[in-house]
């Protein structure tokens, strides 16, 4: 028998390695079930669920993509705010989270949506992007693997600040506001824990603004590539950005357009500060980069 997906949720099943999916009274189990949602400010306007993006973890159905989500993907022991909580408190975490896949492109959520649920990208990347009325990108800032957004309307309970849409194919794990809340409460490390992410974010968008207004566009990237680099992985004085960021990420981010950027990524690379392969972007000397933006900022 068919049935329509509009009313599906899915909870974590009493038998190891299951879900179950409930609807209008129907029980039954899936191995390793799961559910997406293409938009989350849609989702909580009661907009029903794609049935041709339902994943299912083993075994194949028509009109079905097939994932290789495996259980012990269905973790947070990578996010940064949960690294001090023991295994059994993860593992109950998990169970009051829904879980979703994101492809490249799809909204997660809506600058100035009304929904307050947090999210933790357990696996993949989103980008934190606010789009003017023109349909300018600007982005914020790339997240990856171990992070949390959502937390600002989960606490103060205004409207989103920015849009998320997934950079990468993704794993997301969403939480209820009321849960977070709770959380923070019933295990104070965690609350301090968020307390220093926060204060991270306030000092990044701090020297951003900074940035803004005091150094010419072509110092802005070069401080942009040095906020890259020191993220990626380090071969001495070099650091391998992969995937490289492209040119229209850079110049949203910096406030330019994409010509300013590749001017300045053609420069740099002729005096060998950088150096573009296919699907790498090198950054030969890290150290070299910071001195010419230490020249401009005294920093």
């Amino acid at each position: 028998m068919t049935h329509s997906l509009s009313d599906v949720t899915l909870h974590w099943s009493a038998e190891p390695g299951k879900l179950a999916v409930r609807q209008k009274g129907l029980t039954s189990s899936a191995p390793g079930c799961f559910a997406t949602r293409g938009c989350a400010s849609m989702r909580s306007k009661g907009s029903p669920l794609n049935p041709s993006r339902v994943i299912v973890g083993r075994g194949r159905r028509r009109g079905m993509e097939r994932s290789q989500a495996t259980e012990s993907e269905f973790t947070l022991a990578s996010i940064g705010i949960f690294a001090c909580l023991p295994p059994k408190a993860l593992k109950a975490l998990r169970e009051t989270c829904r879980w979703q896949n994101y492809h490249p492109g799809d909204l997660i959520v809506d600058y100035l949506d009304a929904s307050d649920d947090v999210f933790f990208v357990t696996k993949g990347e989103v980008s934190v992007t606010i789009y003017s009325v023109s349909g300018k990108a600007v982005s914020f800032r790339n997240l990856g693997p171990g992070s949390i957004f959502g937390e600002y309307a989960a606490i103060d309970g205004d409207p989103r600040c920015a849009s998320v849409v997934g950079k990468t194919d993704c794993l997301i794990a969403s939480m209820s506001a009321a849960t977070f809340r709770k959380l923070l409460v019933t295990e104070p490390m965690v609350g301090q824990a968020l307390i220093g992410e926060l204060v991270r974010n306030v000092r990044t968008l701090t020297k951003r603004v900074y940035e803004f207004s005091t150094l010419a566009v072509n110092n802005r990237i070069q401080a942009e590539l040095l906020r890259l680099a020191s993220l990626a992985p380090r071969e001495g004085k070099s650091a391998r950005l992969i995937p490289p960021p492209t040119h229209a990420d850079i110049a949203s981010r910096v406030s330019t357009h994409r010509e300013a950027v590749t001017r300045e990524l053609n420069r740099l690379s002729r005096i060998g500060i950088i150096e573009r392969q296919p699907g790498i972007l090198i950054v030969r000397d890290v150290e070299r980069l910071a001195e010419m933006l230490h020249e401009m900022t005294g920093e």
